[in-house]
């Protein structure tokens, strides 16, 4: 991944930010649609590290799996 795009995700998505998960499609046990969480980090790769509030955590990834911000955005 480019600098300039981990850059961009990283100011998009800083620690604290909440999200909702629409679709994970690609994992074995996806995240439910509906569920909320933390961002924790983005990392080198540009995954998306989150704490569900279900107690989970897992990554994930723009443009493969479907996501957006929460409506309350950062704790």
């Amino acid at each position: 991944m480019k600098r300039e795009d981990l850059e961009r995700l990283r100011q998009e998505y800083p620690e604290g930010t909440r999200i909702v998960m629409i679709l994970m499609e690609d994992d074995p046990r996806p995240i439910a649609p509906g569920s909320v969480g933390t961002v924790n980090h983005v990392d080198d790769a540009g995954q998306i590290h989150i704490s569900w509030d279900s107690g989970r955590t897992l990554a994930v990834i723009p443009g493969v799996d479907k996501f957006r911000l929460a409506s309350e955005g950062r704790k």
